[in-house]
C-alpha cells in the first residue's frame, strides 16, 4: 500500500516502518490492528508525497516509479496494471489527496471512512476526491491487453528486433504513436524528454542496444531487463502492439536487480 502510494521503495519501507514503531510504542493496542496500520502507514505516505512533490518537479528527465522486478507471484493481484510503471506516471499527475483516495479506495478497497481518517477529509469529500481521480486516470491511463501471454508474446518480439538491431521488426511490433520514457535522474546517460512515434522510438532503441534482454516481471507484467548497462523495461501492450515503453536507469532505482 505505501509503494502504491509513493512509487518508491525506500521511502515505502520507511513508512512501514515507523508505523510499525508506533504501533509498539503504543500505551494499548487497537482493537483494530490492521485498521490502525492502513490508516497510519497512509498519513505517513501523505506526508512523503507532500514533502516529496517539489522534489519530483525537480528532477532531471521524466521520472518513473522504482519497479519491482520478479515480485512474489501472490502480490500479482496489486501489481498488475494497478500499479505498473505507466500507471505511475498518471497518479504523479493527481494531487496527493486524489493520489490517496484514489489508491486506498479503487486499488486496494478501502472503505471511504477509513480513507476519511487517512486523508483528514469527511468521507464524502474522499469520494468526490476518488471520483475527479478516477476520471483522470481513465483518461490518461492506458488501456491494457487482459491476456498476459499475447502480452509477453508482444515483449518477446519485441526484445527479439532491439536485440537484432531489426528496425522493420521493430516498427511491426511499435504501436505508430508509442510514447518511450526513459530515467536516468541525471546520474547516467537517458532521454530528457519522452521520445514519441514508432519511427524515433525505433530508431531511440536501436541506437543504445547493448547486451541481451532477459526475461522477468515487472510490477506484475512481463518485462525485461539489461544487465549490461542496468536497465528495467515496462512495457504497456495494447491490440498486439507496444504503446508505452518505460525504461528505469536511474541506479538508484534498481535495488530489487540487486
Amino acid at each position: 500500500m505505501a509503494y502504491g502510494l509513493l512509487g518508491d521503495l525506500a521511502e515505502s519501507e520507511d513508512v512501514v516502518q515507523d508505523a510499525w514503531l508506533r504501533l509498539n510504542r503504543a500505551d494499548e493496542m487497537p482493537e483494530d490492528i490492521e485498521g490502525w496500520l492502513v490508516v497510519t502507514v497512509s498519513r505517513l505516505a501523505l506526508d512523503v508525497l507532500k514533502s516529496a512533490r517539489k522534489r519530483r518537479e525537480e528532477y532531471v528527465g521524466p521520472w518513473l516509479p522504482e519497479p519491482i522486478v520478479d515480485a512474489d507471484p501472490a502480490d500479482r493481484v496489486t501489481l498488475d496494471e494497478s500499479l505498473s510503471l505507466a500507471m505511475f506516471v498518471v497518479l504523479e499527475t493527481l494531487s496527493p489527496a486524489e493520489r490517496t483516495a484514489f489508491v486506498l479506495h479503487d486499488v486496494f478497497g478501502v472503505p471511504f471512512d477509513e480513507v476519511a481518517r487517512a486523508v483528514g477529509r469527511t468521507p464524502a469529500a474522499c469520494r468526490q476526491l476518488a471520483n475527479r481521480a478516477r476520471k483522470h486516470v481513465q483518461e490518461k491511463a492506458p488501456r491494457f491487453d487482459v491476456d498476459v501471454a499475447d502480452h509477453k508474446r508482444v515483449v518477446d518480439a519485441f526484445a527479439a528486433a532491439c536485440a537484432g538491431r531489426d528496425l522493420e521488426g521493430l516498427l511491426a511490433v511499435l504501436d505508430p504513436d508509442v510514447v518511450l520514457r526513459s530515467d536516468g535522474g541525471g546520474l547516467v546517460r537517458s532521454a530528457r524528454r519522452p521520445v514519441i512515434g514508432a519511427d524515433k522510438v525505433g530508431r531511440f532503441l536501436i541506437g543504445i542496444q547493448g547486451g541481451p534482454f532477459r526475461s522477468v516481471t515487472v510490477n506484475g507484467l512481463p518485462g525485461l531487463v539489461r544487465d549490461d548497462q542496468p536497465a528495467v523495461y515496462g512495457l504497456v501492450v495494447r491490440e498486439g502492439r507496444v504503446v508505452e515503453v518505460d525504461i528505469v536507469r536511474n541506479p538508484e532505482k534498481l535495488r530489487s536487480l540487486r
